[in-house]
């Protein structure tokens, strides 16, 4: 090229985007337009993901006439409904699956102490009672899978529950 005499013209170095603006920061920035989960930007009313680096792109979004659209009729129902990505909602399954486990251990426990078998845990009326009284009561399985999940190694396990030592 040099060799025409045309010149290149010259690159910029520095890009549109900004490199320290987090998903939180918009959401400050914007107000209730938007919400933050996971390190995504979501649009509360489209419940679509946005590009929280751009601000252009928040911008275009929110004079859209879809937004528009979207706003009114989410607007009209009055009903908060925020998308969450995946990991929140497994987070809170995962809460759920410690408080049903730790529900079924207690039962349990509970059995071993009273010396209650634990094949009384499937008489309709014990069931019924569970699960219209105790809060997860109805997670708790039948005797079969209460002897094969939570008691797998017999008397060990017995004293392990109970908090003694062998």
């Amino acid at each position: 090229m040099d060799r025409f005499g045309v010149k290149s013209t010259p690159s910029r170095n520095r890009s549109k985007t900004a490199l320290y603006v987090t998903p939180q920061d918009r959401v400050t920035e914007f107000g209730s337009e938007l919400h933050e989960d996971g390190g995504k930007l979501f649009c509360t009313s489209c419940n679509v993901v946005l590009n929280h680096v751009r601000k252009s792109a928040i911008n275009d979004h929110l004079k859209s006439k879809t937004h528009t659209k979207r706003k009114a009729e989410f607007e009209e129902q009055n009903i908060r409904k925020k998308q969450r990505t995946l990991t929140a909602s497994l987070q809170c399954n995962s809460t759920a699956q410690t408080e049903k486990t730790s529900v079924i251990q207690d039962f349990v426990k509970m059995c071993l102490e009273a010396n209650i078998p634990l094949e009384k845990a499937d008489h309709p009326s014990v069931r019924a009672f569970l699960s219209r009284y105790v809060k997860n009561g109805s997670s708790i399985p039948k005797s079969d899978q209460l002897r094969k999940a939570y008691l797998p190694d017999g008397k060990n396990n017995k004293h392990k529950l109970l908090g003694k030592e062998n």
